[in-house]
This record gives C-alpha cells, sequence and structure tokens, in this order.
C-alpha cells in the first residue's frame, strides 16, 4: 500500500518476546525495555531527539543473549537540564540500579554527560556516538527558539525531519531513516517540544570526575546531523578516550550498522570491568532477569506490552504465562541465530515511506508559512494594539 511503512520482521519480533514497560514516577511517565540478566551492570540507551526506546532495538537483542543487561528508556517529557538529572537518578531509584554504563547518541549522549557529571558516583562508564558538550549553537540556529513550547505539533515535527540526512542513500542507511521517521511519529507533542527545549535551552557539559579511559567516543566517517566542529570539541574535551570509527553508519548507526556498533559495545564493557553472565542467559524466560525489578512496576504496564512468547517474560508475569527453562546457553543461542535468520526483512516499503515523509513535508509547509507569518508579523501587532488600548484607558481613568 502506498505510503504505509513496514516495520522490520527483526523488529517484529523483538516486539513480540521483549516486554516494554511503562511506569509513572511522580507527574512523569517512563517507557523502557529491561532485558537480561539482572546481576550485571545495565548499560543504559539514551536516544537522540528524533529516536525512542525502540530504536535500540538490535543492541538489546544482540548483547543480552551474550549475558549483558540492556535498558532502553524513552525521554520522559521534562523541559530542563537539571529536572532531567533529578527525574533520570528517580527512575534508576525505581527499577533499583544504582552503578551504571551510559550508551548516548546525539542529545542522548549530551544528557549522559550531564548526569555523569552531577551524579558522578553513579555513572561507571560512558560511550558517546554522534554528540556535543553545548547546546548554544542550536538555539542560535533555531530563530523560533523562545516559543518552542508553544509550537504546534507539525512545526516540531519538521523542524526534527528537515535535520535528517536526505538523498541517496546506501539500503540499510536508508532503512534506518525510515524506522526512525515512523518513531517520530509515534511521538507527542509535548515530547517533541520538551527534547527541542533541550537543545535550545543554553548549557554545557563541565568536567567530569570520570577518567578518559573510562569514556568510547564512536563516530561516523560518512556525515551526521551533529556539526563536525561540535564532535571535535567532544574529542578535545576527553583527549585520552577510546575512539571508534564507523566509515559509513549515518545519523544512525545502531540500525545501520548494528554488528558494528553491538562489537564496539561489548569491547568497552569488557574494558572497563562489565563481566557477561551467558550462563544465566537461559533462566530469563523463567525467572524474569530481564524483565523489571519488581511486582508493583510490571503492573503498570499495557496489556498490549506484554509479551506473547515465552522469552524474556518479566517476574511479575502471571504462572499460567510463565514458561519452561530454556535450553542450554549454546542451543539457546543456535535457537536465537535461527528465530533471527527466519525473520524476513521487509524493505519493500522504504520508497514508500520515503514518499510518504517527503509529503508530509510539503503538506505542512504550508502551514508552517501561516504559522511564522502570525508569530513574527500579526503578534507583534497585537502587542502594539494591547499597548495603545492600554494607554487610551490610562488616560481615560484620568480624565475621568
Amino acid at each position: 500500500m502506498k505510503g504505509v511503512y513496514s516495520a522490520p520482521g527483526d523488529y517484529i519480533h523483538f516486539k513480540s518476546q521483549v516486554p516494554l514497560h511503562k511506569i509513572p514516577i511522580g507527574t512523569k511517565q517512563w517507557r523502557y525495555y529491561d532485558f537480561g540478566p539482572k546481576v550485571v551492570p545495565p548499560l543504559i540507551c539514551l536516544p537522540g531527539t528524533a529516536g525512542t526506546a525502540d530504536v535500540y532495538y538490535k543492541q538489546i537483542m544482540s548483547l543480552s543473549m551474550k549475558g549483558y543487561r540492556v535498558i532502553s528508556v524513552d525521554i520522559p517529557c521534562v523541559w530542563n537540564h537539571q529536572e532531567w538529572i533529578q527525574s533520570f537518578e528517580k527512575f534508576l531509584d525505581a527499577i533499583d540500579v544504582h552503578h551504571i554504563h551510559l550508551y548516548g547518541t546525539s542529545l542522548g549522549g549530551f544528557l549522559a554527560q550531564l548526569f555523569a557529571q552531577h551524579r558522578p558516583r553513579r555513572v561507571k562508564s560512558l560511550i558517546l556516538s554522534n554528540t556535543f558538550l553545548e547546546t548554544s549553537s542550536f538555539s542560535a540556529a533555531m530563530r523560533w527558539a523562545p516559543i518552542v513550547g508553544w509550537a504546534p505539533s507539525f512545526l516540531l515535527k519538521r523542524y526534527i525531519l528537515t535535520g535528517i540526512h536526505d538523498g541517496p542513500q546506501e539500503p540499510f542507511i536508508a532503512d534506518s531513516v525510515d524506522f526512525v521517521v515512523s518513531q517520530v511519529e509515534t511521538l507527542s507533542r509535548d515530547d517533541l517540544a520538551s527534547r527541542l527545549a533541550f537543545t535550545v535551552d543554553n548549557a554545557s557539559v563541565g568536567p567530569l570526575l570520570l577518567s578518559d579511559s573510562f569514556i568510547t567516543i564512536m563516530d561516523t566517517n560518512d556525515y551526521s546531523s551533529i556539526p563536525q566542529e561540535l564532535r571535535d570539541q567532544l574529542g578535545e574535551r576527553y583527549p585520552a578516550a577510546r575512539r571508534a570509527y564507523l566509515k559509513t553508519g549515518g545519523d544512525f548507526p545502531f540500525l545501520s550498522r548494528p554488528d558494528e556498533v553491538n562489537l564496539h559495545l561489548q569491547l568497552h564493557l569488557r574494558r572497563v570491568g562489565v563481566e557477561a553472565k551467558a550462563d544465566l542467559v537461559r533462566t530469563i524466560p523463567k525467572d524474569g532477569s530481564g524483565g523489571s525489578p519488581g511486582k508493583e512496576n510490571d503492573e503498570k504496564k499495557d496489556h498490549d506490552d506484554q509479551p506473547n512468547g515465552n522469552w524474556g517474560n518479566p517476574e511479575s508475569t502471571s504462572k499460567e504465562s510463565q514458561s519452561p527453562p530454556a535450553p542450554e546457553s549454546s542451543e539457546y543461542h543456535g535457537l536465537y541465530d535461527q528465530l533471527l535468520s527466519s525473520a524476513k526483512v521487509i524493505s519493500i516499503g522504504r520508497q514508500d515511506s520515503t514518499l510518504m515523509k517527503n509529503q508530509h513535508i510539503l503538506a505542512t509547509g504550508v502551514l508552517q508559512v501561516t504559522w511564522e507569518f502570525f508569530i513574527f508579523s500579526l503578534l507583534p501587532i497585537y502587542i502594539c494594539s494591547l499597548y495603545i488600548t492600554q494607554n487610551n484607558v490610562w488616560k481615560f481613568r484620568e480624565l475621568v
């Protein structure tokens, strides 16, 4: 069907097996995936402006089967960097996680550094990809930055989508762009506005107590929406950090080059002393070591988010839905590889989804012109009329 995006087969398989958790913390709701042995210090993945917890599904599938615990989160609707730090710390307390390793891309990498700066005892290492140290350049480039919190959804989506590289691309890179575009469509106006508010709120990362030897910088060499000078600043800030270069991959190498990214993540975790527990992988479906920390959190999940397979159920799942123990580790890996190899990657919708993206941008162009005309033309006139009216009222009162 024209204009309909078809999800990749391995993503459909992932959604059918790995539960999505939703927990309210204060006034914020956190959406996240948590998979892998719970005795292993987790690798927490933070997405960029256009990402969701789902964009790291390839890392969750690969690393969890090697014995690592991977948590992928959505950035909740918070409006400033201090609120982010406090909210993220409450989230970690809620899932009973104390020491973490952070993998952040783009905006996620910036937020990971901020958290490491203000909560140094909790962050044991960083993997930073296509990210930056300060936001002043983004604020200067967005002329309507002061009203980003009031902007309509179509304008926010258009601004984010136009920041994604367009044009001829390798098939895997084009697929990654299509997947991220489909995720942007799932975000609410408040989610989009709060994420853009992060990028235009002037802030910078201060010195970290974390040694450079516990930091890996992983960048792509072809192109990125993050300007090269900002990425160079990151390298200058952490001169002794380990460098990992990907020849190609675009803005979303975790989707377009998952094997290379997963290898670098695994090497980083080994280098900083994280020991995988491959022997515990087979116990994930039974005791919930890949699920959320407790029954109180799992009860808050939507019914649609419950896994319909016997792989990775959380520990609060009812006895009827619990599966028997999985086979031995080597056999389990073989089964996993077989399942992935049999999952068909549906790429026939790539051209249609690209067309859909272009049509969406074209259709919202006219609306954006109307919105900008109101903001930059009619709004000053409205303010001036208010001033004149107020002035006349004041003179009338003096006359009376």
